[in-house]
C-alpha cells in the first residue's frame, strides 16, 4: 500500500509539474504560429495520439461499448465542447502573455468544483469549504470593483470550463482516455475544417517544407495526453483528496513562470485578489488533509 501511495504521489506530481511547467514552456514557445492554428494542432494531434494509445492498449472493445451508449455519447459531446473551450482559452492566455490570469483560474477551479458538487450532487459543504467559496467570490469582486479592465476573464473562463467539464464527466463512468478520445473525435471535424481554411488561405505555419517545425507541432498531442495519463493514474492509486492538493503544483508553477520568467504585469489589485485566493486554497487544502 505504501509503495502504491508513493508511486501515485510521484505520478500525480509529475503530471501536475508537466501541466504547470513543461506545458507552459512548450505552448508559449510555439505560440508564434498563432493561437488558432495551435489550438487546431492540439485537437488534431491529441486525437491521433489517443487512437494510437487505444490501439496499443487494446481498448477498442471498451471504446465500442461506450460509443453504443447514447447517454454517454450525449454527455461526452457536452464535455468535448467544454474541453475544447478550455484548451482554446488556455492557449490564448499563453499566446497573449496572460499566464498569471490562467493560473488564477486553476487556483480557484477546485473550489468552484466543490460548489458545483453541492449544487448538482448535493455533496456536503462544511464551514471551511463554504468560507473558501466565499473568499473566491470576494477575490473576483475586488478586481471587478477596483480594476475591471484587468479582470482575469481568461482565468475565470478556464476555471468554469474545467470545473463544468469535470462535473459532466462525473455524470458518466468512462475511462479517462477513452472518454477523451470520443471527445476529440467530436472536435475533429471542426478542427479539420479550420485547418483546411487556414491552409487554403496561406495562414498556416505547419508545412511539409518545414519538417522541423511540423514535427515540433505534432508534440501538441503528447503534451496533452501524457500529463493526463500520469495524473489520472495517480488519482487511481491515492485518491482525489491527496491529488487535489498536489494539483496546486500546476497553477503555482504557472504563476512563477508568468511573473518571474515572462515578466507579466501584476497590479496591486490583482496581487490583493491573489492573496485572498491563496488563503482560500490553504483553507481548502487543510480541510482536504483533515477529511482524507
Amino acid at each position: 500500500m505504501k509503495t502504491d501511495f508513493n508511486k501515485g504521489l510521484l505520478l500525480t506530481s509529475l503530471g501536475s509539474f508537466w501541466w504547470g511547467f513543461i506545458g507552459v514552456i512548450y505552448f508559449e514557445y510555439v505560440s508564434f504560429i498563432g493561437h488558432i492554428e495551435l489550438v487546431v494542432h492540439r485537437c488534431l494531434c491529441t486525437a491521433v495520439m489517443l487512437i494510437f494509445t487505444t490501439t496499443f492498449f487494446y481498448k477498442w472493445k471498451l471504446f465500442l461499448k461506450i460509443a453504443s451508449n447514447k447517454k454517454s455519447l450525449f454527455y461526452l459531446f457536452i464535455s468535448g465542447f467544454l474541453i475544447f473551450i478550455n484548451w482554446a482559452i488556455w492557449i490564448y492566455a499563453v499566446a497573449t502573455n496572460r499566464i498569471i490570469d490562467a493560473s488564477f483560474g486553476y487556483f480557484i477551479m477546485p473550489i468552484i468544483s466543490v460548489l458545483l458538487g453541492y449544487i448538482f450532487f448535493k455533496e456536503n459543504l462544511n464551514r471551511k469549504r463554504i468560507f473558501s467559496i466565499f473568499l473566491v467570490l470576494v477575490s473576483i469582486l475586488i478586481i471587478i470593483f477596483f480594476d475591471l479592465k484587468n479582470l482575469p476573464w481568461v482565468g475565470i473562463a478556464v476555471a468554469l470550463s474545467w470545473a463544468f467539464y469535470n462535473l459532466v464527466r462525473k455524470k458518466i463512468n468512462v475511462d479517462t482516455d477513452i472518454g477523451l478520445l470520443i471527445e476529440s473525435l467530436y472536435i475533429l471535424p471542426f478542427a479539420l475544417g479550420v485547418f483546411y481554411l487556414i491552409t487554403k488561405n496561406g495562414f498556416n505555419d505547419f508545412s511539409l517544407s518545414n519538417p522541423n517545425l511540423s514535427l515540433f507541432l505534432i508534440l501538441a498531442g503528447p503534451m496533452t495526453v501524457i500529463p493526463l495519463f500520469l495524473y489520472v493514474r495517480g488519482v487511481e492509486l491515492i485518491g482525489l483528496g491527496p491529488t487535489g492538493m498536489i494539483f496546486y503544483i500546476t497553477p503555482t508553477l504557472q504563476f512563477i513562470l508568468g511573473y518571474f520568467y515572462y515578466n507579466e504585469e501584476f497590479s496591486l489589485v490583482k496581487f490583493s485578489s491573489f492573496v485572498i485566493i491563496w488563503i482560500a486554497v490553504i483553507i481548502y487544502m487543510k480541510d482536504l488533509y483533515e477529511t482524507n
